[in-house]
């Protein structure tokens, strides 16, 4: 059928619908928009495209009253592109009328979307484009999913859309974060999982923004289970020096049963708690970071909270996007011990925890050595059953001949050679804990069958027997290999795949990484004892800061593992480090002189520390669209709705060096 046709044909579709011959097939968000657009704005579904847009000059007004939110926001796209990119979606960032502020497109498609009217200054609200996801998320004050036909204008019917709004402390709308796709083949289980991601996203620029709404206030923050406190779901209460309750986040509201925010906001916040106002404000000198139990005045029902000031809730808030609150439990800070202050690391891990702790798959994809079973390790401690076991499988260094057994566990007498009383598998042996299947991709094509019914059915029949066991599963798995990719290929099961990537997390190369000054503190601190720490000069700190890293983590625990043994007076210095160091740190020149100094107080640390959440969160997404345009001024200026003397003034003030 031609475009055409399918316009006359999804026209009379939406009216029928709308007279309510179809009414009962559509979702309740998509049949009021409808309506809405029918009756209340007089659009017809088979009219032309006659995209509205602003303006230069009025663009940049309403990018500048965001303020440095749109950086923030800005940043959190990223990596939300991150997650989703290869899928054929643009990242879509709009105001409170749905004018289009900024977008992140795959360069392959910014024809398609353009041609979609998603370019810059466009007005996406339902009077100019109908039922769509900015405008119907605007209209709703709620998350939508618009998918294809669900679209009101003719012309849209090859979008899938998932808008999400982002609310301000007050529950007004601030904007809205959207995922869009002009792919045809993507499905609604594809659209839920972007969703998913688009919501959380969204959140965390509204919490970003709840953190910094009020300089002066105490922000108290609590949940029904005390670790998910410092998480993406937990309540915010703002609270004045007075002890009165300023404003409170959704979460808030929902934990206390409050769905009217007037029933919260200017009472005194010991008449909702029993405490006196006086401890709350001598936890947040004294103790901020201790979790503590309370009570709600009304029901007697306990919470966890933490309290802390403005200063303290927002100084160590990682960069990348939105504020997220560091995890409280020594364990968990044990597992950051390699993820340090990477904003592409720190944003990956907070998402992973908020995910994780609610059962959603997670896939890493990483080079080797990148440090993907830290990281599972680091979030499984994170959840609620740290307790139970974290158990390992590599499923590349297994032969295949056994990795069925490994898994599943046999029966006694199952084949030659078993033990004679059977033996569980590791499935079994991580039930209620974490399973983490390392190099997921090198997994037999028949196994795959097997592995797929235990996630689906959370059963187990061990080889050799023919009882099924009931386990409780939480996977992490992980693989060098693009398993999407593969999935392509034919050499990995669609539907595997989509079973184990709940979200895919993708873990940076060493020598793209912020931190890597910190994480080389770290590690030395691990090779060496506290009494007798080993000290690095800063010829060689240069040297290890310099190199590619093509081992990345893994080659350099080895070098500095190395170094500290063949050392004396435990100062590692450059004639401790291998050749191959020495020849790349021969081709740039060190420091300039320094006293030697412990690598805790190295001057890149040192400026690293002093930098703000928002500095960091701007120095990577610069860095990451001048990668993205292979350092093209003129495009990444473009790309980032700024002016190239913009773009050049944000590099001197980041000390980005450009290539001569």
């Amino acid at each position: 059928m031609s475009e055409s046709g399918l316009v006359v044909r999804h026209a009379s579709r939406v009216i029928e619908a709308v007279r309510g011959e179809l009414r009962n097939s559509l979702a309740p968000h998509v049949a009021k928009s409808w309506d809405r657009c029918l009756t209340e704005y007089g659009m017809q579904p088979g009219d032309a495209r006659a995209t509205a847009v602003l303006e230069a000059t009025q663009l940049r007004e309403r990018q500048q009253r965001m303020g440095e939110l749109l950086g923030v926001a800005r940043a959190e796209m990223e990596s939300l592109y991150e997650q989703i990119s290869g899928s054929g979606y643009a990242v879509i960032l709009a105001d409170a009328d749905a004018t289009i502020l900024h977008t992140i497109t795959d360069p392959t498609l910014k024809r398609e979307f353009r041609h979609a009217g998603l370019w810059l200054g466009a007005l996406w609200d339902e009077r100019h484009e109908g039922t769509n996801g900015l405008g119907t998320a605007i209209a709703e004050h709620a998350p939508v999913t618009v998918h294809r036909d669900e679209h009101f204008m003719g012309y849209n019917v090859n979008l899938s859309c998932s808008g999400a709004p982002i609310l301000d402390a007050h529950g007004g709308l601030l904007g809205v974060l959207d995922a869009s796709s002009a792919n045809c083949s993507d499905t609604r289980l594809i659209q839920r999982h972007t969703m998913a991601l688009v919501t959380m996203s969204a959140n965390l620029i509204s919490r970003f923004h709840f953190l910094h709404e009020f300089p002066d206030a105490y922000i108290l923050r609590f949940h029904s289970r005390p670790e998910f406190v410092g998480l993406l779901h937990e309540a915010l209460i703002a609270v004045a020096r007075d002890g009165t309750i300023l404003a409170v986040n959704e979460s808030a509201m929902a934990q206390l049963g409050h769905p009217d925010r007037s029933r919260l906001v200017g009472r005194s916040i010991e008449s909702l708690f029993q405490f006196a106002f006086s401890s709350l404000q001598q936890r947040a000198a004294t103790d901020p970071r201790t979790i503590w139990p309370i009570r709600e005045v009304e029901h007697g029902r306990r919470f966890f909270a933490l309290v802390r000031s403005r200063e303290q809730s927002i100084a160590r808030a990682p960069a990348g996007g939105a504020a997220r609150a560091q995890p409280v439990s020594s364990a968990v800070e044990g597992g950051r011990r390699h993820v340090i202050g990477d904003p592409s690391m720190l944003h990956s891990l907070n998402c992973a925890q908020q995910l994780f702790g609610k059962r959603v798959p997670i896939l890493l994809q990483g080079a080797t050595g990148t440090g993907k079973e830290a990281f599972a390790r680091a979030l499984h401690t994170s959840c609620a059953w740290a307790g139970k076991p974290f158990v390992a499988v590599n499923c590349g260094a297994i032969p295949e001949s056994l990795i069925e057994s490994e898994l599943f566990g046999y029966t006694r007498g199952a084949f030659t050679d078993a033990d004679r009383h059977g033996r569980p598998g590791k499935i079994l042996q991580s039930s209620g804990g974490t399973l983490f299947l390392d190099e997921i991709g090198d997994m037999p094509l028949t196994l795959q069958t097997r592995l797929l019914r235990v996630i689906e059915e959370f059963e187990i029949v061990p080889l050799g027997g023919d009882q099924a066991i009931t386990v409780d599963l939480h996977v992490i798995s992980a693989s060098h290999r693009d398993i999407r990719q593969m999935v392509q290929d034919g050499d990995f099961r669609e539907d595997l795949y989509y079973r184990l990537a709940g979200t895919t997390l993708q873990l940076p190369l060493l020598r793209d990484r912020e931190d890597r000054a910190e994480l080389i503190e770290n590690l030395l601190r691990e090779e060496s004892d506290e009494a007798t720490p080993v000290r690095i000069q800063p010829d060689a700190l240069h040297a290890l800061l310099s190199y590619h890293w093509p081992g990345n983590i893994r080659q350099l625990r080895n070098v500095l593992r190395t170094a500290a043994a063949l050392c004396q007076d435990g100062t590692i210095r450059i004639s401790n480090l291998p050749q191959e160091l020495l020849d790349a740190a021969a081709k740039g020149a060190p420091p300039a002189a320094a006293r030697e100094l412990p690598i805790a107080l190295t001057p890149s640390a040192a400026e690293s520390c002093c930098r703000t959440p928002l500095d960091i969160a701007e120095h990577s997404a610069l860095l990451r669209e001048l990668e993205r345009n292979r350092w093209n001024i003129t495009h990444t200026a473009d790309a980032l709705g700024v002016s190239r003397n913009t773009l050049y003034r944000k590099i001197r003030k980041h000390r980005i060096p450009l290539a001569e």
